[in-house]
């Protein structure tokens, strides 16, 4: 379980985040959600570290991430996978090799170890045999597969993922999604997601966070967001649904 308690984010003079308090639930889909601008990719990045909060805390399990020191908060980076929005594969690296990256980072694992653990995450992603191809060489879909696959590795307790369906087409977006969401069972994993996709909130959607303005707006499963009476919720629901349909049309 993460919690984040009064999370405050200010650029300069820009107040990105204003108080966000927010539970994310062990062996769960929690997502978040809102407009552009919103502040959502910020508090991502505020949970793992890439971003220090101008004010609040952010506990794991318990522990109070914030308030540690950079060097004890490497036991709980170990604990962490992450996917990128853009994959963040290293183009000169193989797909075995990207795979392999944090376990030569985190790990001692013999070679071999590491390459029986590329060959099992490559597998649960569905992508046996590819080990020796280079990004370059990878559709979309396939580099998200394969950044998931990195994001595994380390069998990480907690699981960061950002928009994970961008560019992707919706049959693509869709198998990433149901492949997320039966990782996060499989595991147990503390699963937090930023997108703005409304197919992945309705899809997977077990816990929903909608931020606006800087702020949590809205919290609840997806199944309630149908019934919700929160007027800024549903302007971004049916303008994201008419947008996708718009666009299918075209």
């Amino acid at each position: 379980m993460i919690e984040v308690q009064n999370i405050h984010k200010s650029f300069g003079e820009n107040n990105v985040l204003n108080g966000i308090d927010a539970t994310f639930k062990a062996g769960k889909n929690n997502l978040i959600i809102g407009g552009s601008g919103s502040g959502k990719t910020t508090l991502l990045k505020c949970i793992v570290g890439l971003h220090e909060p101008t004010e609040g805390k952010v506990f794991y399990d318990g522990h109070n991430f914030t308030e540690m020191h950079f060097s004890d908060r490497v036991h709980i980076r170990k604990e962490i996978g992450m996917l990128f929005q853009n994959s963040a594969l290293f183009d000169s690296m193989t797909v075995e090799q990207n795979i392999m990256f944090p376990l030569n980072l985190f790990t001692e694992m013999s070679h071999d170890e590491k390459q029986e653990r590329a060959n099992f995450c490559l597998t649960r992603v569905n992508l046996e045999g590819k080990n020796k191809l280079f990004p370059s060489e990878l559709s979309g879909g396939m580099k998200k597969r394969v950044g998931i696959a990195r994001a595994i590795s380390m069998q990480p307790k907690y699981l960061f993922v950002d928009e994970p369906n961008s560019g992707l087409d919706p049959l693509t977006s869709i198998l990433i999604d149901e492949l997320i969401s039966e990782l996060t069972e499989e595991y147990g994993t503390t699963t937090v997601i930023v997108t703005h996709d409304m197919n992945s909130v309705m899809g997977i959607g077990d816990h929903v966070i909608f931020l606006h303005n800087g702020q949590k707006w809205w919290e609840g499963t997806n199944k309630e967001i149908a019934h919700t009476d929160n007027k800024e919720l549903n302007n971004f629901v049916f303008a994201s649904k008419f947008m996708k349909a718009a666009r299918e049309k075209l």
